[in-house]
């Protein structure tokens, strides 16, 4: 049934008599009003000679002015145009494909501009299967556009200095570097037009070679595909034609191999036919493919190596009986589904890439002939150029688009290496440590006052154009190669013959230019820089990888990752994602070591939770060899694989990043042979780390239940939906009627059938809890950022949440009764991993619900907020006085309140306190002010504006067409929006769907959002 399991945020919920948790279920604030320094003392007041009359008439004007700095905003003088652009209509928003292309992310977008400045990307529909992924970090990106830490021109020794005299300075030093070694450092641009261009800068400069450095590298996967079919790529998949997908340590939800695979798992995981595609994960740390498997085992990084030998034609002896069993299980489904079978491994181990690629030769959901081509890395070509510059045998290094001082391994050698160089030219947007050490450096552009192209995935050809013009003396990497090359051409004007020449084909530029995207079967030269084809590299690759070398000890196998907030730390100075929570530890502002609980129990080290319910933990010392990372916080994580410990990449930056987001430690110094698999020791270290971590936070009226539904696929398709759907019931004269009936609505019913009524659908089986919707959310509606302290009370202002719930595989009581009914020659076994250490996961976005019967709505004094006649719960900033009774009536806890004036205020030093920074700002939603509630407002700015389109061009709106930040925003198509009163609309045909069921029903409430529970693929054969 549905409603057999306990749901918990936290450990601290599983303990019964935890004060902490009972009291941030009573109480609507954590932290205490503090009334005494609003009052004063006792004594103070009762020698107040302040009269009854004087005291009313100081109250009746206090009052007033709060009311008016509750309605107060910012005054910002504007200026009109002098000369107005034919393409710019004030108030309407302009829209232009383009692609992002960072080295790290990638995705085809579509970029939103207001008045000629951009405010929004979102992602482009039109590239379907094109490779990339409009992730959280992508929709943040356009924040980092206006980061006020960019560089503002070139400099030469640590001087600004015009473009002219730059370019002389770099041809003098190329002429002086004639003979020697010089190494051009680059991202993987996965550009045509940049492979060309730097083909013809080497051929002008011999003694210039390229190599290709991805951060994060794939060098094994890399190897593996190049040596078998012949291209240095990776292999692409369709996981919708998956019926048997097995992972072993590859987070294909999250950042594997560029993150391109969620629409189509998704597509895979809704149940049409009553079949849904089968998921096993292996893996050490808990991800989101972890938390969205039917299955998940546990199994440290060194036997993975040994669960891909088994998987693939090997044996299963030698690993735990446990763990052979599963894999034995999982060896026999992806037997039976043929070539509707998957299997991925992100080991960074040569074989074990090898190994996945033989085995998926024949299977339907792998794609060879059309492999990703966003990463294009060598470890062997790349710890050359380290030991180069370290030896002293490369005299000069161009970097572009990396920032190796911060991210090689082995940093501080290279940074000492770095400095004797003779030649050090950084190509940066901003000072970051490379290129605040270098002589010459010159200031580039963001991508989205940029050209481009690309062809992220063969045969898919993309186009990137600026969406605004530089607002900094900035110059492409691209124009200063053609400049020093000689050659008069732009960059625009030089991406524009190439491909009229090559790969057009006859079609037309302009709409090529519109669309962003042209899919063509020419094959262009994209290997410059990159190993040469047929040489193999296994032998290299596999021993730079930790996991197989002996000389590696420790007592932890340690497994680096990038995080779904900061990647491989490019936008570190991005507060956006800076207070993004973490999907699974819903910690923000911070990376820290995972552990278990039996191997933190046994290190002595905690994680507690204090009286206003915030997080605290214990310290470790990492140790590598000499390498010694110093006081990384501690989080004991349900699900981590004991022997094991996990901590992100990307964090620690401190090189032109604002002191507030200067958080994390670096751990780039153990990523040694960039292998993202480590043998590592752990010491306890003195001292307390305090976490932004919102897990316990809303928690629902205290209620547990009627939360998270989930059934297992079996009791899916053979029981009746009362069985596991069951509609909450209410007693009505005597006799249990549902809460749905008419007859147990107390409220006056009004016709919500006349003009249009708006529902939103959020299918739980089809969320990976990526966070994508919540940055899109924060873009669109202008949600401020407080920091670490403010989220640390719980006073984080997101409008949509994604609450994450751990559960077991039944109620714990259960578990207990097991145990105590044991007959007495049967051993522990069944109960020998206790849920907690293994529990499944559940990922749900909450927002406000626009409840019919709304609870805020009636507690209001003021009507700040009411029902809208489309269903939205609206709110009418300038009468709120900020009560606050409206979020302490609200059973989903989605109301924010603006404790503080978040802009304009050098207390919260973030983009809305600089002019640069609020360029972001949306004009069509409000900035509001201190004491203000504020929360999800459905998007109604946009519903609006589709009405208004529909109603010019006299015609009916379409289904499809009305959607909001969120819904436009999730790649799975979790979240649809849409009008229920549309008989024809997808919206409608989603609410009568049987696994529909809405939040807390049995308050009766009757929200408009609605969730699409969660079924299970359970069946081992």
């Amino acid at each position: 049934m549905a409603s057999n399991k306990k749901y918990w945020k936290s450990v601290e919920q599983l303990n019964e008599d935890s004060a902490i948790v009972k009291a941030l279920q009573d109480n609507e604030f954590v932290n205490e009003i503090p009334t005494d320094d609003f009052l004063g003392n006792k004594e103070a007041l009762e020698s107040s000679s302040t009269t009854r009359r004087d005291f009313l008439k100081y109250m009746g004007f206090s009052t007033a002015a709060a009311t008016l700095a509750a309605c107060e905003g910012p005054v910002v003088k504007s200026i009109p145009y002098v000369v107005q652009p034919n393409e710019i209509v004030p108030g309407v928003a302009n829209y232009y494909a383009s692609t992002m292309a960072d080295g790290f992310d990638f995705a085809n977008i579509l970029v939103k501009t207001r008045e000629g400045r951009p405010i929004k990307v979102e992602r482009n529909d039109l590239a379907v299967n094109a490779g990339g992924s409009a992730n959280a970090r992508v929709h943040a990106s356009i924040l980092s556009l206006y980061d006020k830490n960019r560089m503002s021109g070139p400099m030469v020794d640590g001087a600004v200095v015009s473009w002219p005299e730059f370019d002389t300075a770099v041809a003098q030093q190329m002429n002086e570097m004639a003979g020697k070694d010089v190494v051009l450092l680059t991202q993987t641009f996965a550009s045509p037009s940049t492979s060309k261009l730097i083909a013809e800068f080497t051929a002008k400069y011999p003694n210039v070679r390229h190599v290709v450095y991805d951060t994060v590298s794939y060098s094994a996967a890399l190897d593996a595909f190049q040596t078998k079919y012949g291209t240095r790529a990776l292999p692409d998949y369709d996981f919708s034609k998956a019926d048997v997908i097995v992972s072993v340590g590859a987070d294909f939800l999250g950042d594997w191999q560029g993150g391109s695979y969620s629409k189509g798992y998704a597509q895979g995981r809704i149940p049409k036919n009553g079949k849904i595609s089968r998921h096993v994960q292996f893996e050490a740390n808990l991800t989101l493919s972890g938390g969205k498997a039917d299955k998940r085992v546990l199994a440290t990084p060194s036997q993975q190596m040994q669960i891909v030998k088994a998987l693939t034609g090997g044996s299963a002896s030698g690993l735990p009986a446990n763990l052979a069993d599963a894999v034995n299980k999982a060896k026999a489904q992806l037997q039976k589904a043929g070539s509707k079978a998957l299997l991925v491994t992100g080991l960074p181990d040569v074989e074990s890439q090898t190994a996945a690629l033989n085995f998926n030769a024949n299977s339907e959901a792998m794609d060879s002939n059309k492999p990703l081509l966003i990463r294009q890395s060598s470890n062997s070509e790349v710890m050359n150029v380290v030991n180069g510059v370290v030896s002293g045998s490369i005299k000069g290094m161009i970097t572009v688009g990396v920032d190796p001082v911060y991210s090689f391994p082995n940093s501080k050698e290279f940074t000492e290496g770095y400095k004797k160089l003779d030649m050090t030219l950084a190509f940066a947007m901003k000072q970051d440590a490379t290129a605040s050490l270098a002589k010459l450096v010159a200031a580039t552009p963001h991508y989205l006052e940029s050209w481009g192209d690309m062809q992220l995935k063969k045969g898919t050809y993309s186009l990137a154009q600026p969406t605004i013009r530089p607002m900094f003396n900035t110059r492409q990497f691209q124009d200063c190669l053609l400049k020093w090359t000689g050659n008069s051409k732009n960059y625009y004007d030089y991406i524009k013959e190439s491909w009229t020449a090559s790969i057009l084909q006859g079609s037309s530029w302009n709409k090529t230019l519109e669309a962003g995207i042209l899919i063509s079967d020419v094959e262009v030269n994209m290997e410059e820089g990159m190993p040469a084809k047929g040489i193999t590299l296994m032998e290299d690759s596999t021993s730079n990888g930790a996991v197989s070398s002996p000389s590696l000890e420790g007592d932890f196998e340690l497994t680096l990752y990038t995080s779904t907030g900061l990647g491989d730390g490019q936008q570190a100075n991005n507060p956006w994602l800076q207070e993004f929570p973490d999907p699974i530890t819903r910690a923000s502002w911070d990376n820290y070591l995972t552990i278990s609980a039996a191997d933190a129990e046994a290190l002595e080290l905690e994680n507690f939770h204090v009286s206003n319910g915030a997080l605290n933990g214990s310290y470790v010392n990492v140790k590598l060899g000499t390498v010694v990372i110093e006081n990384v916080p501690v989080i004991v994580q349900p699900g981590q694989a004991k022997g094991s410990v996990g901590l992100a990449l990307g964090y620690g930056k401190t090189a032109a990043i604002q002191e507030e987001m200067q958080t994390g430690v670096n751990a780039y110094p153990l990523y040694q042979n960039f292998s993202e698999i480590q043998k590592v020791n752990l010491e306890k270290a003195s001292g307390m780390h305090e976490f932004a971590c919102v897990q316990l936070q809303n928690t629902m009226a205290g209620r547990s239940d009627d939360i998270i539904k989930d059934t297992t696929l079996e009791i899916f398709n053979t029981k009746n939906i009362s069985h596991w759907n069951a509609v909450p019931v209410v007693d009505y004269d005597h006799a249990p009627i549902e809460v749905r009936d008419k007859k147990a609505d107390i409220w006056t019913p009004f016709d919500d059938t006349i003009g249009h009524h708006f529902n939103l659908s959020i299918d739980l089986n089809a969320c990976t809890g990526c966070g994508a919707c919540v940055i899109a959310c924060h873009a669109e509606n202008n949600v401020p950022v407080v920091g670490k302290e403010e989220v640390r009370k719980f006073r984080d202002m997101h409008w949509l949440r994604i609450d994450r719930y751990y559960s077991a595989g039944e109620t714990f009581q259960e578990e207990i009764d097991t145990l105590e009914n044991l007959p007495a020659f049967d051993f522990y076994d069944v109960v020998e991993e206790p849920a907690y250490l293994n529990p499944q996961v559940a990922f749900q976005p909450v927002m406000c619900q626009h409840c019919n019967h709304a609870p805020c709505e009636t507690v209001c004094p003021v009507a700040a907020t009411s029902h809208g006649r489309q269903g939205q719960n609206q709110m009418a900033y300038n009468r709120c006085v900020g009560t606050r009774y409206c979020a302490n009536n609200c059973p989903y806890k989605v109301r924010r309140f603006n404790w503080f004036l978040y802009n304009e205020n050098d207390e919260f030093d973030y983009n809305m306190n600089n002019d640069l920074g609020r360029m972001v700002l949306n004009p069509d939603v409000v900035v509001r002010s201190r004491g203000v509630m504020e929360k999800c407002s459905m998007c109604i700015q946009i519903t609006q504006k589709t009405i208004l389109d529909a109603k010019r061009d006299g015609r009916p709106v379409k289904d499809g067409e009305f959607h909001t930040a969120c819904s436009r925003a999730c790649q799975t198509e979790a979240l649809v929006f849409g009008d229920v009163n549309d008989k024809e609309s997808e919206i409608l045909k989603m609410k009568d769907n049987d696994r529909m069921y809405h939040l807390l029903e049995n308050v009766g409430t009757r929200p408009n959002v609605f969730y699409q529970m969660i079924v299970r693929n359970t069946s081992e054969a």
